[in-house]
């Protein structure tokens, strides 16, 4: 039976890998077009692209684990029945719960892996990636230098520039401003630099014109330099770290500094602890989905119209588990003191998989006990 174990064991990893596998390609892809739509337009390289995708992996693989672990579990058990091994091992004697045992096992392993991933990862990447966003946001380079193209970095703001040199010098260069309703400006320069003092980054203009246009007179004024100083730090949109949200937080942070990590993070106290706990409870919920699967298409004898039922009613089990979840968030959030609740899915995941399993565990148990019964006639007579 060991070996029994191992062999369903093998099986449901192989096809919990595919399925994570395929849910994470999903996923990603949907993720991955809009940070692409968001950096390539504001003039990202690839290579920051590239970043953002990687530190977003960790919460994707953490939120379609256990719907692989369900997946997998229902295939492979649906599998198992079709090819009638479970049903030579059941008349072996072995009941619903001990068939459970590799599935539990299994449901362990993808239980480690997502605490790993909600512990430890999320919470580092979320951090990289907020210190990334913040540093990148203010680059003049990747908003405002792109060669052959007009460009509007801010309302009002028309910059152009026909060349960039790999010295960084830029050649014959446009830049309108019509922010001042009364006035509109038009700069063009045969060169020009971007250069950065304490102020924030400037624009050098040299050898060029300043045109300014009275918009009320229509009066046309003009202005030659020899070099011109614009103040183009206004022209990119800034964005600070802000506040440090609890999502960023480490797990024995939030449960050791609940206050502290609500004031810095501008939460309540239950809504930093529902944040820890939910990260002990989202691996369990992990071992339950695996369970679920299980204990749902091995709740019935054969039946010739196939397992679609039973499938359904392990997708409405795991309905029922996660309506429960959003039913406890609110109180925990509103009350600190109430995050006992978090972990109530899981209780009622495995109060739903105990009822399938000993409902399961019935007919056979009644067999057992009706040869039971009849070896022992059968010992009387002789």
């Amino acid at each position: 039976m060991q070996r029994f174990d191992r062999y369903v064991l093998s099986q449901l990893m192989v096809l919990f890998g595919f399925f994570a596998l395929v849910l994470v390609a999903v996923y990603w892809v949907n993720r991955a077009v809009l940070l692409f739509d968001r950096l390539i337009a504001d003039g990202h390289s690839a290579g920051i692209f590239l970043e953002f995708t990687a530190l977003s992996l960790p919460q994707v693989v953490a939120l379609v684990l256990p719907m692989a672990a369900f997946a997998a579990a229902v295939y492979v058990t649906n599998r198992l029945s079709n090819e009638s091994e479970l049903t030579v091992v059941q008349a072996s004697g072995l009941s619903p719960w001990r068939l459970a045992r590799p599935v539990a096992v299994f449901g362990v392993l993808v239980m480690l892996m997502t605490a790993v991933l909600t512990h430890a990862l999320i919470p580092a990447a979320r951090e990289q990636l907020r210190l990334r966003e913040a540093e990148i946001s203010g680059s003049v380079s990747a908003r405002l230098l792109r060669e052959g193209t007009f460009l509007h970095p801010t309302r009002g703001v028309t910059l152009y520039m026909r060349e960039i040199s790999p010295e960084g010098e830029l050649s014959d260069v446009l830049l309108t401003d019509r922010r001042d309703p009364g006035r509109e400006i038009t700069y063009t320069a045969e060169r020009a630099y971007v250069v950065r003092d304490d102020a924030g980054p400037k624009l050098l203009m040299v050898a060029g014109m300043a045109q300014t246009l009275n918009t009320e007179t229509r009066r046309l004024s003009t202005t030659n330099f020899t070099d011109l100083t614009y103040d183009v730090s206004g022209l990119v949109e800034q964005q600070t770290s802000g506040r440090r949200r609890i999502e960023y937080v480490s797990t024995w942070e939030l449960l050791t500094q609940p206050e502290r990590s609500a004031e810095l993070g501008g939460k309540t106290v239950g809504e930093v602890m529902e944040e820890a706990h939910t990260r002990f409870q989202q691996p369990i919920l992990a071992l339950v989905a695996a369970l679920v699967g299980f204990a749902a298409l091995n709740s019935g004898t054969f039946s010739r119209f196939g397992v679609g039922r039973r499938i359904v009613g392990a997708i409405m089990l795991l309905v029922i588990i996660k309506l429960v979840e959003s039913a406890v968030t609110d109180p925990v959030r509103t009350n600190a003191r109430l995050w006992p609740l978090v972990y109530l899915p899981s209780v009622v995941g495995f109060g739903l998989v105990a009822v399938v399993l000993a409902r399961a565990s019935s007919p056979f148990g009644g067999a057992r006990r009706r040869a039971a019964r009849a070896d022992r006639a059968a010992g009387a007579s002789a």
